[in-house]
């Protein structure tokens, strides 16, 4: 009557392995386990394997939240804005303004040197629209995109599709600058319909304004005009029942000219289709070009627009978006040569813009898909180009991988429990539809005429045997067993690292961080000589790529310099060669050097760009300020320097070793290289030690508020114990010497004892 046992076959009392089966008691039916014909205690296999997945679980969750602190990027975990922001599978797209005396010559704001005072941003750098700003002011955004601008007067206006964090649709966003585009006031959303909106192509014509924003959804092209500019917009005609994308009219030798892709055609290539219409007015009627569709073709030959067609020297030139590698991955620009009702034809030019090699550090390291250029009244050209540190599809990408290393990881468990015998079977047979219970005499009937059953039960017995079958082939007590099981923990905690850094750590990124909307960049500057080559090699590939270093200065104290060629550089690196080999070349001024922050950063020193930015971060709240990562404490009658840790257990330090910290350039050096400080630099010669401790007596010396501030590192790496060329091998000696400066310094500067700032006073954490 199905209350019997049921024996898989194959499954014979020898060889270790059991078989399940189902007794009736007293007390109702119970699952018992017989190994070699003997009855084993089922709760306490089932306790044995319940304790070690909640120890593998609990051991690979610490290895995850582990990883996750010390090496996920802070921006991720901590968020940029309390609304808006969030990730999203479309991507991170953000606005950069560049310059030019004409289309071809365009660099973008930082090479322009532009400096606001405000924010600390000297210069002012690129992007300056994120979807921090409409974040910022009530509409939550994850993304903004497609740029355009209005010049009106004095001001300059700039629309953009900015993608609402909640409906998940694109509306399109205002600002408004009134100093050419660095700086921008964001007024809101302009314009905003119950379908997604993008693209927001402005143009003048007969005394009115007009705007034309996709809204291809919709199936159907519209066009606005403004009733109180730049936010007040009403629906002035539909133009074309076509769900034309990425469209604009320009007016071109007595007609206007419609340009604009339809996606909707049977055969057509997505991204790589263009249609061109024409009419005696932007209200139509619109009549379709001879030879369309123009384009048909490979979505990498620009055919999509990408933004504003502009003049230039009499000449037309039309924007285009190559999606070859990924969707919206640059823009090209063609001269047009020939546009008639019947004939088409242009050819692509250079633009000269050239692309970051900083990668995801970079805010337009991954794609660029629209520019808009306007020339001013001053004959300057601006132009706004958007900008992705990602990939289209990179959250879904990283989830997929994220969980199949997770499903890995999984298995990999179940695999070492196999090997050491916590885990004796994959699947009890009591979960398979044949041993499910009491069943009807006409269920097992059918049951064992039923193919599908049948194979069910010998694939369940023949995953169960596995186990017997691993541990018999791989000992776990012989070396090559233990070698196996160790290499299998090890590949699981890999696995658990990488999906953690998949599915919780962002795009991977180490972006800037903004203050008051503005991001800026610094010039790293580093000290060092022939022995530390390596050493070199490495920290200009590591820190080039980080996003707000602008260049990088190598001071080459001694021996044969390198060639700036001999180095992988994502910046341009200069190095300059000293004809002395003293440390206080470290503090030189420098009139080349264009930015005000300068991060004075030893050769042998590690750290992840994020923490630099943060660094960065600070310092341009404290510009005034020695900013860095390594807190030394002097205090007491008998001065006597020390390491980190007396800082640590007397909760205060009061000075920032420059080997590693963020200083005002200008005002540093000058502080360094004056009058006042010669008997200081006198004493670095002599003792060739010293240079960071004289420049925090300077800086103390010179105001009675607050002069350090401390930023903790997730984690710093002394490379020069890897390459035995430590200026400081001998720890005691070199504290000596730097404590005998301290006595020195302080009849010259005066004490730094009654000086002391505290750990753990930034909101954010980062001084603890």
């Amino acid at each position: 009557m199905g209350s019997g046992g049921v024996v898989p076959s194959g499954g014979g009392g020898g060889s270790g392995w059991y078989r399940w089966r189902w007794l009736n008691n007293n007390n109702g039916t119970k699952n018992s386990t017989i190994k070699n014909g003997n009855n084993n205690n089922g709760p306490c296999v089932l306790s044995a394997t319940l304790a070690y997945f909640l120890f593998a679980f609990a051991f690979l969750g610490s290895i995850g939240c582990l990883y996750a602190k010390f090496m996920l990027t802070a921006n991720w975990l901590t968020g940029i804005t309390t609304m808006g922001c969030l990730e999203d599978n479309e991507g991170s797209w953000a606005i950069g303004v560049f310059y030019g005396d004409s289309p071809f010559t365009l660099k973008p704001i930082e090479d322009m040197n532009i400096r606001k005072d405000a924010s600390a941003a000297w210069p002012v750098a690129n992007p300056v629209v994120t979807c921090a700003s409409p974040s910022n002011i009530g509409f939550p955004s994850n993304f903004v995109a497609d740029p355009f601008l209005y010049v009106q007067g004095d001001a300059i206006y700039l629309f953009y599709e900015t993608k609402n964090s909640i409906t998940m649709q694109g509306d399109i966003g205002v600002a408004r600058s009134t100093d050419k585009g660095a700086t921008w006031q964001h007024l809101g959303i302009a314009l905003d319909e119950d379908w997604h909106l993008s693209y927001p192509y402005i143009f003048d014509y007969n005394g009115n304004i007009y705007m034309m924003p996709e809204g291809s959804q919709k199936g159907e092209l519209r066009l606005y005009r403004a009733v109180d500019f730049p936010m007040q917009w009403t629906l002035d005609k539909i133009i074309m029942k076509k769900p034309l994308v990425d469209s604009f009219i320009i007016p071109h030798e007595g007609k206007f000219w419609l340009f604009g892709s339809d996606h909707s055609g049977i055969g057509t290539e997505k991204n790589g289709q263009l249609e061109i219409w024409y009419s005696s007015s932007p209200h139509g009627p619109w009549e379709p070009h001879k030879k369309n569709p123009i384009y048909n073709t490979d979505k990498s030959m620009g055919a999509r627009n990408g933004g504003r067609p502009f003049v230039y020297n009499g000449n037309l030139y039309r924007v285009g978006q190559d999606c070859g590698e990924a969707y919206g991955r640059r823009t090209r620009v063609f001269k047009v040569e020939v546009l008639s009702t019947n004939e088409f034809k242009e050819v692509e030019v250079p633009l000269g813009v050239k692309e970051s090699s900083k990668g995801r550090n970079a805010w337009n390291g991954a794609r660029n898909h629209h520019l808009d250029l306007q020339q001013l009244s001053s004959g300057e050209w601006i132009a706004v180009f958007d900008g992705d540190r990602v990939p289209s599809g990179d959250a879904n990408r990283r989830f997929i991988l994220g969980s199949a290393a997770v499903i890995a990881v999984s298995v990999l468990v179940i695999l070492v429990g196999m090997l050491v015998g916590a885990v004796k079977c994959i699947v009890p047979l009591s979960w398979c539809p044949h041993n499910m219970g009491k069943r009807s005499d006409s269920f097992l009937n059918w049951e064992r005429s039923n193919v599908l059953s049948s194979k069910l039960r010998l694939f369940c017995s023949r995953l169960n045997r596995a186990s017997s079958i691993l541990r018999a082939r791989i000992r776990p007590n012989t070396c090559i067993g233990t070698l196996i099981l160790v290499l299998t923990i090890l590949v699981a905690v890999l696995l658990m690292c990488i999906g953690v850094k998949y599915i919780y750590g962002g795009s991977g990124a180490h972006e800037p961080y903004s203050l008051s909307g503005h991001y800026s960049q610094f010039t790293l500057l580093t000290m060092t000589y022939d022995a530390r080559l390596w050493n070199l090699q490495m920290y200009i590939k590591h820190y080039s790529r980080c996003s707000s270093v602008r260049e990088i200065v190598v001071v080459w104290n001694k021996g044969i310099p390198p060639h700036s060629s001999d180095f992988d550089s994502a910046v341009p690196l200069r190095i300059r060669v000293e004809k002395q080999n003293s440390l206080n070349n470290r503090f030189k001024m420098d009139p080349l050097i264009k930015t005000r922050a300068v991060l004075e950063l030893d050769d042998d020193i590690m750290m992840t760009c994020d923490d630099v930015e943060r660094g960065f971060r600070v310092w341009r709240e404290h510009p005034d300020r020695i900013v860095g990562f390594y807190p030394r404490l002097v205090n007491g009658n008998r001065l006597k320097y020390r390491g980190e840790k007396h800082a640590r257990n007397h909760n205060g330090y009061n000075i920032i070793l420059t080997g590693a910290a963020f200083i005002d350039g200008p005002m540093a050096f000058g502080r360094y290289w004056s009058e006042k400080a010669a008997a200081g630099r006198a004493l670095v010669d002599k003792y060739f030690n010293c240079e960071d401790v004289l420049m925090n007596y300077l800086y103390a010396n010179a105001s009675l508020s607050e002069v350090v501030e401390y930023v903790k590192p997730a984690w710093a790496i002394d490379t020069s114990k890897f390459s035995g060329v430590a200026i400081s091998r001998n720890t005691q000696a070199h504290y000596g010497v730097r404590s005998n400066c301290l006595k020195k310094f302080s009849d010259m500067y005066g004490s730094l004892t009654h000086r002391k700032s505290y750990f753990s006073r930034r909101k954010d954490g980062w001084d603890v």
